[in-house]
């Protein structure tokens, strides 16, 4: 039995959360790794054809001891499409995602290959980790679901894939965060949003809870940083010009050093999302500083307590309200290390350790 140190990553969507959780891995464990990626877009046409371009990648063997996928990659076509050589290798999926409970657009209809491709994906890996119980309960849910569904055939796939799988969260290095310092005492509280700017994050519940908030004359300011795109929800615009006022940022850090330091400038994280399979970005907010606010389902019950949540969208403003009514500043460091160590790479790196180590047959 051994760690592999030598990795072939196979990184379809390389960008956001996933390139940010292959370099920490890299420089977390040591691991040497040979990168096949392609940009982090069009990510339908990534799951459909990401296959059949990586194979015709694999013609010449590579020194690599195992290989890592995102759901991304088809592993199941790659198996069959790749030479020899690389069908010896172990296969390891990080599921950071899955397409059974990924949101579409309420005007679309869930296209199930999307969720089959994941299905066979875990079939044809050897080991799986997901972020989250909730995206490995949704997974598995969704698998079983499908597999009641297929006609004249009995499946019994999901059972093997829950015995490979296990719960892995995104380990975090909060040493750049620790180190830095708070701005001046907090005379108002400052309200962060530092995810992407896109629906499924529901920033219209966000946004409009501000507005009435603001229209009270109720004290805030407010921090908008988090990835945005060529197209992104109207709200953002019409948030930028009525809260104008209270902005101490509206965009996108030109690196991760700003990014850090912007959010200790904060003292409330909010979620109003409709889709988290795990919460890195409240996670890295809370250890900056900011007591959380977030919905009681997806991801977010695992993260943090009760105290922590509040029970649907119509209580938001109430909750958020008694927040606001409490002294302005951040969390004492201890309060963020009791929050959040568990997050860490000194809490999970054993863990991580074990899921790439195989014996000489990686069975």
């Amino acid at each position: 039995m051994g760690l592999c140190r030598k990795i072939l990553v196979i990184e379809p969507y390389f960008g956001g959360s996933h390139k940010f959780f292959l370099q920490e891995l890299e420089a977390q464990l040591d691991l040497r790794f040979t990168f096949i990626t392609l940009p982090a877009r069009k990510w339908k046409w990534r799951m459909r054809f990401a296959a059949p371009w990586v194979a015709e990648q694999l013609a010449t063997e590579l020194d690599v001891e195992a290989v890592l996928c995102s759901t991304f990659v088809d592993v199941a076509t790659l198996r069959g499409l790749a030479p020899s050589w690389f069908n010896r290798l172990p296969i390891l999926t990080y599921f950071h995602e899955n397409q059974f409970a990924y949101p579409v657009q309420i005007e679309d209809e869930r296209d199930f290959h999307f969720g089959l491709t994941n299905y066979l994906t875990a079939l044809a890996s050897d080991r799986l980790a997901f972020n989250s119980h909730f995206n490995l309960d949704t997974f598995l849910a969704g698998c079983r679901d499908m597999e009641k569904k297929a006609p004249d055939v009995k499946l019994c796939g999901t059972d093997a894939i829950a015995e490979k799988s296990i719960v892995l969260p995104f380990a975090l290095d909060f040493s750049d965060l620790d180190q830095l310092e708070h701005r001046e005492p907090c005379h108002e509280h400052v309200i962060v949003w530092n995810h992407r700017w896109e629906h499924d994050k529901n920033p219209d519940l966000f946004f409009h809870t501000l507005f009435e908030l603001a229209d009270e004359n109720v004290p805030f300011r407010l921090l908008v940083v988090g990835q945005s795109f060529k197209y992104r929800p109207a709200i953002f615009a019409k948030a930028k010009k009525r809260l104008q006022d209270r902005l101490v940022q509206f965009g996108y850090a030109k690196d991760r050093s700003e990014y850090l330091h912007l959010l200790k400038q904060g003292t409330i994280i909010i979620s109003t999302a409709n889709h988290e399979f795990y919460g890195l970005s409240v996670i890295e907010a809370v250890r900056a500083g900011c007591r959380p606010l977030l919905p009681k389902r997806l991801a977010y019950p695992e993260l943090f307590g009760e105290c922590f949540l509040y029970d649907n969208d119509h209580c938001l403003k109430e909750r958020l309200k008694e927040v606001l009514a409490t002294p302005p500043g951040p969390l004492s460091l201890s309060r963020r290390q009791e929050l959040t160590d568990r997050f860490s790479w000194s809490a999970l790196r054993q863990t991580y350790e074990k899921w790439l180590t195989f014996s000489s047959s990686h069975g």
